[in-house]
């Protein structure tokens, strides 16, 4: 696509302005002309061909334009008869170099807000500017819109007619009809009327569209005080300002793509997401906060960056109000159209604008985001990310998972609450979902190299880190090789109890014959993994029981201050109490000497408190334990019982999942 400027015009309205340069070289800004101003706008629209018609002091034109240093392509031509003629004769000197491309034509003291030439340049067919909001001037040009297109353009039609400007986008076929009829009339002497007058006779053929901009910045500049008018409203535009969110760990080309969309409309501020943000919505960042801040800080034309603490833009809009938001449109629908929704609602309460783009779809963006998702499978990214998650959030969550498709779900699983994401940061591999998939007792049945299988199956899809539980830990020379085999799996902690002998479920409290390790022994098993382990990332957590054994409050508070000692990364208190009183009473009375070792509790019978409540009481892992289990098996049993009772399979399907939607859980990779 060619841009055509008609730049041959003596300007002589302008009086003084115009003695030593053509009028498209005044000032409008202090850092542009109407001309300058003008070619920017186009080599941001990647428009990089020009074809100038110049009248007096063509030679000042093209000097200047050179001047201006910008990747396009200029072709001068000269109107000789720019004093007799109007720029009709101009296209007509021209007339060689337009007749193989669609064109851009616009006058060369128009001046215009991006987004005027945005919606021009998007259109599928050939078009105009208008604007259903201004009055109709008197001197300027009308359209008159009949059936939906253009049927005639001039200053002299009021009847049915809207306020246009000369900025037009004409595709070929058409331009060629026009360019044809304005031949016709500089041939036959008709040289100092407007070339409209020849697009008015061909207009059944040459189809020409309204494009409403309203009240955006489009105007010319034909008198002083039409400077004075144009340049501040050049000011205001130039003032605004543009606000983006992103969350990427890397940028590719449809990252810039739009951030040079935003540019366009302003000042553009970009509001990186915070890693805990991030975390929470999409997937653990590669990059932590401040590298992120800083891709972006490197962008031409990013002016600021900014933290956003939450998928939420409220806070971060309310502060900066900005003119225009600007997002893909892949918000639309789907989980983030509350968000949208949330959006659209402030910028109403001050008016601002929401601006949205197509959304990036390219195979090779979706490619490399299965790449950094692989990445992040891998053991040795995935190992350390919890004791990151812990730090970053202060509470994380986990929920069990027993198998492959179990752990999909843990992985894709997302709640959208008040402008925040939630979901699971880990997944805990149960000894007892594990045996209880398999069809066994949670006696320690199941052998290691069957349940190292079982993690293996859900490492393979999923990303999010995995809390081991490894029961007593067996033997110390036997916990040893475990936790290395651990370790070079990727699991980023194991979670021993303190008790011996043949296990039995904790719920199970003293009714059935259960016994404690001792301390010193307990001690030495620690010891033992954590000088078994290779990096610092993994995690070993000690258990304690002293509360579900009824062995009392200072017990457990004498073995979690031992275990912590001898290098336990983490301790776990557990209750089989609904009233979880004496988990807060544990957690208060070792916070107020350790501050620092993470506490983690399954609060399975304790399931009345709220992950915000752990929190603010000194809690980082909530594990719930059996939740899929338990809800899984007995949606099978039903399913199996109602095909049994009606000997068809039609009342099992409102129970049933869609084989569509359990496709879309499971990778294509």
């Amino acid at each position: 696509m060619k841009a055509i400027i008609l730049n041959s015009g003596l300007g002589h309205r302008m009086g003084s302005i115009t003695d030593t340069h053509p009028k498209c070289m005044t000032e409008i800004s202090s850092d542009n002309t109407i001309l300058s101003r003008q070619l920017k706008k186009l080599v941001a629209f990647g428009i990089d061909q020009v074809i100038m018609t110049t009248g007096y002091y063509n030679g000042i034109l093209e000097e200047y334009c050179s001047g201006l240093h910008l990747p396009i392509k200029f072709t001068f031509v000269n109107n000789p008869l720019y004093d007799k003629t109007n720029y009709i004769y101009s296209i007509y000197c021209a007339k060689d170099l337009l007749k193989d491309d669609d064109v851009i034509l616009m006058h060369g003291d128009l001046v215009f807000e991006p987004l005027v030439l945005e919606a021009i340049l998007k259109s599928d067919v050939s078009c105009m500017a208008v604007s259903s909001t201004l009055p109709l001037p008197d001197k300027d040009f009308k359209a008159v819109i009949k059936d939906g297109h253009i049927e005639k353009v001039g200053i002299e039609f009021f009847d049915k007619a809207m306020a246009a400007q000369p900025l037009y986008k004409i595709l070929k076929e058409d331009w060629l009809v026009w360019l044809e009829n304005i031949e016709k009339f500089c041939e036959n002497d008709n040289r100092n009327c407007y070339a409209e007058n020849a697009f008015n006779e061909v207009s059944d053929r040459c189809h020409i569209y309204p494009v409403d901009i309203k009240d955006m910045l489009c105007a010319e500049i034909d008198t002083p005080q039409d400077l004075e008018v144009v340049s501040a409203r050049v000011k205001e535009v130039n003032n605004r300002t543009v606000y983006m969110c992103c969350s990427t760990d890397y940028i590719h080309s449809g990252h810039i793509a739009i951030i040079n969309k935003a540019c366009r409309l302003g000042r553009l501020t970009i509001g990186v997401l915070s890693d805990e943000a991030v975390a929470s919505y999409k997937r653990y960042p590669l990059l932590p906060f401040e590298e992120r801040k800083s891709l972006f800080e490197n962008i031409a034309g990013v002016e600021k960056v900014i933290e956003q603490k939450a998928l939420s833009y409220a806070d971060n809009l309310k502060l900066l109000k900005p003119d225009y938001v600007v997002h893909g449109d892949d918000w639309v629908e789907g989980f983030q159209k509350p968000i949208r929704e949330e959006v659209v609602k402030v910028l109403g309460e001050y008016g601002g604008k929401l601006v949205e783009y197509p959304y990036s779809s390219d195979p090779k963006y979706k490619q490399l985001d299965a790449t950094l998702r692989a990445e992040l499978s891998m053991p040795d990214m995935r190992r350390g990310r919890l004791r990151k998650l812990i730090s970053m959030k202060g509470l994380v969550t986990a929920m069990e998972a027993h198998s492959g498709i179990t752990g999909l779900i843990v992985e894709k699983t997302t709640v959208l609450q008040e402008g925040k994401t939630y979901q699971f940061d880990a997944m805990w591999i149960s000894s007892l979902c594990d045996s209880t998939a398999k069809g066994k007792p949670d006696i320690e049945l199941v052998d290691m190299t069957s349940r190292f299988r079982t993690i293996d199956d859900i490492m393979e899809v999923t990303t999010k880190p995995i809390i081991f539980d490894g029961d007593t830990g067996g033997l110390t020379e036997h916990f040893v090789y475990t936790v290395r085999s651990l370790e070079r799996m990727g699991v980023s902690m194991v979670i021993i109890e303190d008790k011996t002998g043949l296990k039995k479920n904790s719920l199970f409290g003293t009714e059935v014959k259960q016994t404690q390790d001792t301390i010193e022994n307990f001690c030495e098993k620690i010891k033992a993994g954590k000088r078994a382990q290779k990096t610092k990332e993994f995690m070993i957590c000690a258990r304690i029981e002293s509360l579900i054994l009824e062995q009392g409050m200072d017990d457990a508070l004498k073995r979690a201050f031992a275990f912590s000692k001898a290098g336990a990364d983490a301790i776990m208190i557990h209750s089989r109490k609904k009233d979880p009183a004496e988990i807060f009473e544990f957690v208060e009375k070792f916070r107020k000497e350790n501050t620092v070792t993470p506490i983690v509790v399954v609060p399975t019978s304790f399931n009345t408190v709220t992950e915000e409540e752990f929190k603010q009481r000194g809690v980082n892992v909530v594990i719930y334990a059996n939740q899929l289990t338990r809800t899984g098996f007995p949606a099978m049993q039903n399913a199996a019982r109602t095909i049994l009772e009606h000997h068809r399979a039609k009342e099992c399907d409102d129970m049933c999942m869609s084989i569509k939607e359990i496709i879309t859980l499971i990778p294509e990779e």
